[in-house]
């Protein structure tokens, strides 16, 4: 059972939200309109972050994406987008400050469980609206990996262990490890941190590295 926070300027999409939830047995501890009044619930009550906050894109109170999601997720939540999804620049700006995915709100709810299910396990969210998304915006800043450094990256973020990685590739495990150091270097400069093997998962599908389900790309 995972606690969950759902922030949405819009009422109706909060209760649906909330209805969903209480049938799959996950507990909403906050519902509200804004980032700041859930940080203020936090503070008055002392509670614990949600292990997932589900949060509109874009809210009404003059906010921006990077703001509400860098907030969040520096309180110790994992981000879920909740959104149309068709602005990828915003998309992108939501991924880079830190949140685990977007997933549409055209979507089932079933769909939007089965990601606060995924994400409050700390598993990387795969799902194509958001990679569709990033995909298509043409700012989409290229960490400019060499081929050496998109091999490790697809195969350690594809799920083998990094000696594994090694010996598929003939190199030393401290040249493996060496080349995981760069591209992790590389991300953090064009601003798109992965400190996290999740982290890498989800730059590698970006990146076409890896396939959006998380299997190795021959890209």
């Amino acid at each position: 059972m995972s606690r969950v926070a759902l922030i949405d300027d819009h009422e109706s999409v909060r209760l649906g939200l909330e209805a969903a939830c209480a049938r799959d047995s996950q507990t909403v501890v906050f519902s509200g309109s804004t980032v700041v009044s859930y940080l203020e619930w936090r503070a008055a009550s002392r509670s614990a972050p949600a292990d997932v906050v589900v949060l509109d894109l874009t809210l009404g109170d003059g906010t921006t994406v990077t703001e509400n999601v860098t907030s969040l997720v520096s309180d110790g939540a994992s981000v879920v987008i909740h959104s149309v999804a068709d602005r990828p620049a915003a998309v992108r700006e939501a991924l880079s400050a830190g949140a685990a995915g977007v997933v549409s709100k055209s979507s089932a709810l079933d769909d939007v469980l089965d990601a606060i299910r995924t994400v409050a396990q700390g598993e990387a969210l795969n799902n194509v609206e958001w990679a569709s998304a990033v995909d298509g915006d043409r700012d989409f800043a290229d960490a400019q990996l060499s081929t050496r450094e998109r091999e490790v990256l697809r195969l350690y973020a594809a799920g083998l262990p990094l000696k594994a990685v090694a010996e598929r590739l003939g190199v030393a495990y401290s040249t493996a490890k060496e080349n995981i150091t760069r591209i992790r270097v590389k991300y953090v400069e064009v601003g798109r941190p992965a400190p996290t093997k999740v982290d890498l998962l989800r730059r590698a599908m970006e990146d076409g590295i890896v396939a959006a389900d998380g299997a190795s790309s021959a890209r």
